[in-house]
């Protein structure tokens, strides 16, 4: 039966919710002398049963200051939705129950004397759709949610990306976007990965979809974080699970081309101790492509023609697992340790066709080049987490530490073979062979403390230092005439990177309508690099001097206006330091392309970013809407650059297959980039089953760059556009169509300006099906295509006066996977004897 509501909601007392705190950190004794059974059955709003409800019996009584509560007892209600509690029986006892996403249950208990046992019936919560300090929260949790600071994406809910990779994931969240190496851009910017809230050297192609539990997107990071973030933070926060009993989920799948995964995360909670474990298995292939079309030029006349096609056959293997402890030792303190471990293989072999032409289209040779190349690697990640809380709310101090490090070795032949007009051969194929390791580690430690002064007031303090050590050789070999001989273009390299931070964040109201946020962060950073072979050491370490004082100063400040219930505005500041990534800066010579090398550039410098943010954020019964303007300025604007080769840099390559008229890319710092953009993102749920999350970028872009004399400046405008639409059938009386769940990605960029050219429009759609079966919806089946035009190609056209290049790259293919997942769980199994005899400890923890 269904059961009425107050007509005002209820605010839950303080001690309330240390009540529940209380109850989840150890185990309490209800034994009572004369005690009732209170049971009963609670539902969501789509009539399922709800896990892990809050349930609470209170004794209610009027004092001079208002209402008085007293708690009895609580608990939690089981995967089946059920509660029992005993409590000590009065005349004026209520039931409450909450649960997120839901409107809080009150209802007074009828107690008769005699009786031992109180039926509450079928409870039916409803759905509650109200922000919560600007998040949107409703039962099921929607793929997107509305934060102050970032906005939170529901891995779970995007099914177009289950079985998948964490590149899967990005490429169907709302403003991010994924070139063709897999790399992702925040308003066309390159983000902070963090996993868990920490550096990590895993890539996104080595995190599995399947062990994501959400994904934040913080555009305009606050002092509490790295300021090494330009271009914002998007952290990956992997899925934690903390249920009493034994639960987990297990997964398969297949698909085309070359398509396996596999998964199995496991938990068990009893008492004080929380034990969790999860492998994945990802296996992918395919075969992609790439061309080029070049127009060689020497003071504006044409001199020469090429074009290039290849033919990459890819197989990529990784394999990862991890294993760790909570232990809640009481109600005030925690600790947390895992282990995480990633195994991994990437093979690829590429084939090229090569055209040569002179200035008027006459073909001169032919040329065909075949690289063969396989990389190893493996990472370990330790992580040791503290966490302390206080009676007072809010109140807490954490400690953690985080090590990640690995190793890998890979290597490549490479040869190349040239024929004239008629196909006989012109002169000796050129091979080469590259050999390459490495390892590196990354070492953080961080301490954060939290005060509400007053309701009102916060103040945040905190410590962190970050150490990256790294070490990589490389040995090319030119294999001319069956000798191996060691070429210029070796590296033995090693750097040191490291930022010692301290931050201080406070917050407060002005009034009943303005808040406030004011930071400061101070950091320490250097990075030491060096080739070893010819002693070479560059780096940079700030503050050096007096003068650079300002490169180590990072503020930020933050205004939100409550313009009513639902509506409030928000206006940002902060400033930012990027700092080179290892590709950027080491001189490692890449001849993948021999016709398109690209090198890192060693005197490469920091770049610092001054952002503005304006947000207008709606929140309305059905969804909420996002609109926010935005203005970044980079100085020192970390910038790529292509240039054709040059006599001396020829020579040193000499043997190494490489084209007379290759382009050489490399990084450079620009004077600055001016970016400015209006960023719309909306979340709308048209009836039960059927919702869309549109988003819309425009920006405008100017760069101002020189070079040796050469001008690289430019400007101009591009846009981009997205949308999910979740379609789900609910029809009980169907088993058959009940429960069948749609999901369809797609999205546009149009062109946009690099300092040399522009970047051609992509467009892109993906397209899933789910289906949820077996009781209580244990089971589901989904069948997902990634691509499905087989259209995500990253294209560019470069032009300067000495050439013009039109061309395109491919990393991955339309894909096609079908998964089986399966979620099991034993609520009442415990391996350890309870020590405590006390009740029978139905529906708590």
């Amino acid at each position: 039966m269904f059961r009425p509501y107050l007509s005002s909601q209820r605010p839950v007392p303080a001690r309330f919710l240390f009540a529940v705190l209380a109850l989840l950190l150890s185990f309490t004794s209800n034994a009572q002398t004369k005690t009732v059974t209170v049971y009963g059955l609670v539902q969501g709003f789509n009539q399922k049963p709800l896990e892990a409800a809050t349930v609470s019996v209170l004794s209610v009584s009027k004092s001079a200051n208002g209402r008085s509560d007293t708690l009895r007892v609580n608990g939690i209600t089981n995967a089946d939705g059920v509660f029992s509690l005993k409590a000590t029986p009065t005349n004026d006892m209520y039931l409450q129950i909450s649960q997120v996403g839901h409107e809080t249950y009150w209802e007074p208990l009828l107690y008769l004397a005699g009786t031992d046992r109180i039926n509450a019936g079928q409870i039916v919560l409803r759905e509650a759709v109200k922000a919560l300090d600007n998040v949107v929260v409703t039962a099921k949790k929607p793929f997107m949610q509305l934060g102050v600071d970032r906005r939170i994406f529901n891995a779970e809910a995007n099914i177009n990306s289950r079985g998948g990779t964490a590149v899967d994931l990005m490429r169907n969240i709302p403003a991010l976007s994924v070139d063709a190496s897999g790399n992702v851009q925040l308003r066309n910017s390159t983000p902070t990965i963090f996993v868990d809230g920490r550096p990590t050297i895993l890539t996104l192609e080595q995190i599995p979809s399947d062990d994501i539990d959400k994904v934040e997107v913080i555009t305009n990071p606050s002092s509490k974080y790295d300021a090494g973030s330009t271009g914002g933070i998007i952290n990956i926060v992997l899925k934690k699970n903390r249920r009493n009993g034994m639960n987990g989920t297990v997964s398969a799948g297949i698909g085309h081309p070359e398509v396996a995964n596999g998964s199995l995360s496991i938990n068990y909670r009893q008492g004080k101790i929380n034990f969790f474990a999860s492998g994945n298995y990802n296996r992918s292939g395919g075969v992609a492509t790439s061309e080029a079309s070049r127009i060689n030029k020497k003071n504006g006349t044409v001199t020469d023609y090429f074009n290039q096609v290849s033919e990459t056959d890819r197989n990529r293997r990784f394999m990862s697992a991890r294993i760790g402890i909570d232990y809640f030792w009481d109600e005030q303190n925690a600790i947390s340790v895992s282990q995480g471990f990633t195994d991994g293989s990437f093979k690829s072999l590429e084939t090229q066709d090569q055209e040569y032409a002179d200035a008027a289209g006459t073909l001169t040779k032919t040329g065909t080049r075949i690289n063969e190349d396989e990389f190893g690697f493996n990472r370990r990640t330790t992580q040791v987490n503290y966490r302390r809380t206080y009676n007072k709310p809010g109140k807490e101090w954490t400690a953690d530490f985080t090590y990640s490090g690995g190793n890998n070795s890979g290597f490549s032949n490479i040869a190349n073979r040239l024929f004239n007009p008629d196909g006989s051969p012109q002169g000796n194929p050129n091979l080469v062979r590259n050999e390459g390791m490495g390892d590196g580690s990354q070492y953080t430690f961080q301490t954060d403390y939290v005060n509400p002064i007053s309701e009102n007031s916060k103040l945040e303090l905190g410590v962190r230092s970050y150490h990256n050590i790294s070490n990589d050789k490389l040995d090319v070999l030119s294999l001319a005439n069956g000798t191996a001989t060691k070429l210029p273009l070796s590296n033995n390299y090693g750097f040191r990177e490291m930022v010692n931070a301290v931050y201080a964040n406070y917050s407060n109201t002005l009034g009943t309508k303005w808040k406030y946020q004011g930071g400061l962060r101070i950091e320490q950073s250097s990075f030491e690099g060096e080739l070893k072979d010819s002693a070479r050491q560059f780096g940079y370490n700030y503050p050096g001097k007096g003068s650079d004082i300002w490169k180590s100063i990072f503020p930020s400040l933050y205004l939100t206006y409550e313009i009513k219930e639902g509506q409030d505005l928000q206006f940002n500041f902060t400033r930012r330091i990027r700092r080179p990534n290892f590709w950027q800066i080491n001189p490692y010579v890449d001849i993948t392309d021999p016709q398109n090398i690209r090198v890192g550039n060693p005197t490469l410098q920091p770049e610092f970013t001054n952002s503005f943010e304006a947000n207008y954020n709606r929140t309305y019964e059905k969804g909420n809407i996002l609109i926010s303007s935005y203005f970044r300025n980079n100085t020192d604007d970390i910038t790529q650059y292509s240039d054709t080769i040059s006599q001396q840099a020829l020579e040193n390559l000499n043997n190494a297959a490489v084209s007379p008229n290759a382009l050489l890319t490399t990084f450079i710092n620009a004077e600055r980039t001016n970016r400015m953009g209006l960023e719309i993102a909306w979340q709308h749920k048209f009836k039960e089953g059927f919702d869309i999350t549109p988003s819309f970028n425009a920006q405008y872009r100017d760069v101002k760059a020189n070079v040796n004399g050469l001008n690289l400046s430019n400007t101009g405008f591009n846009w981009d556009a997205e949308i999910t639409a979740n379609y789900k059938i609910i029809r009980p009386s169907s088993k058959l169509f009940n429960n069948f769940a749609f999901q369809l990605n797609a999205e546009y960029e149009s062109p946009r300006v690099i300092p040399q050219g522009r970047e051609k429009a992509q467009a892109s759609m993906d397209f899933a099906i789910r289906k949820e079966l077996l009781k209580n919806n244990a089971g589901t089946i989904i069948f997902n295509i990634s691509d499905v035009f087989n259209s995500r190609i990253r294209g560019s056209i470069t032009e300067t006066d000495n050439f013009y290049q039109d061309s395109y790259r491919r990393w991955s293919v339309r894909t096609f996977r079908l998964t089986f997942s399966y979620r099991f769980g034993n609520k009442d199994l415990q391996i350890f004897k309870r020590r405590d005899g006390g009740g029978d400890g139905e529906g708590r923890e």
